[in-house]
């Protein structure tokens, strides 16, 4: 039997993390939910949004029963993974900030953080860097309009690399002569962008993807688990993808085969 998996983010950016579990684990029945109708995660207050992804994903877990959940979010594992776990006994695998391997990778010991507001403020992201990286400078930007931007960018916008350069820009420093060489993406929708954020950088240096780690990680906790598909388990449900508001899925989600969707109703303020 193989198993179900739910990927959750608020946007699109967790198709980045969908296509590296898909390509790890072919066999894997996936089920994207998108929080569409809080798009996006980033401004949100902690406490509300505490509430809201755990609203969110205890509706989803309902309908959908699945074996794991993926936080395919940043900001949301960052600030509510510890919650979903205390409401829920299926495993959980989230997504934090690379830094980790960031440390391990750079030369020049000059890191970038590309993230959300609400990411680069949190404890979570503080321990990381205090755990692995204490012997790097890490440069933390919350970037306010990049998430959005591959957002557009997978609807048909095209990019506009001026503005692309101008929100990753405060990642790049030069310090005692030496220049970042690293950039951890720590939103699953920067790697929507790729292609233009190295277009848009005014050196060469490495970026980050968390997806592929993400995966690994998924295919352990899979391996882990022995059996599936419990018997108040719905119908097959490969192909779907779940939105919080009314919305087609549009090129992006067909292309990665989501193409059968349900809206779960879940207005902003409840």
């Amino acid at each position: 039997m193989n198993p179900r998996i739910l990927v959750f983010d608020s946007g699109m950016g967790g198709l980045t993390v969908a296509s590296a579990i898909r390509t790890a684990l072919p066999e894997a029945e996936l089920v994207y939910a998108a929080d569409s109708a809080a798009f996006p995660y980033g401004a949100w207050e902690e406490g509300p949004l505490v509430e809201r992804i755990a609203a969110v994903v205890g509706r989803l877990i309902e309908e959908i029963a699945p074996d794991a959940v993926v936080i395919a979010c940043n900001t949301a594992s960052t600030l509510a993974l510890a919650e979903l776990r205390s409401r829920h006994t299926l495993p959980f695998i989230g997504t934090v900030p690379a830094i980790k391997p960031a440390a391990a990778q750079t030369k020049s010991r000059i890191i970038g953080v590309l993230a959300t507001r609400g990411t680069v403020t949190r404890e979570y992201t503080q321990a990381l860097i205090h755990t692995y990286a204490y012997h790097c400078r890490v440069i933390l930007h919350g970037a306010p309009h990049l998430a959005e931007m591959a957002e557009a960018r997978l609807a048909g916008a095209p990019p506009d690399l001026a503005a692309i350069a101008g929100e990753i820009a405060p990642v790049f420093r030069e310090i005692d002569g030496e220049r970042t060489d690293v950039v951890v993406l720590g939103c699953t929708h920067y790697p929507l962008l790729m292609a233009e954020l190295e277009a848009a950088s005014p050196w060469k240096v490495s970026f980050i993807d968390p997806a592929p780690a993400i995966a690994r990680r998924v295919g352990a906790v899979i391996a882990g688990l022995g059996a599936f598909n419990s018997p108040s388990r719905p119908a097959p449900l490969a192909g779907l993808v779940c939105f919080t508001d009314r919305r087609e899925p549009g090129a992006a989600y067909s292309a990665m085969g989501f193409q059968r969707v349900q809206v779960v109703a879940m207005p902003v303020g409840q």
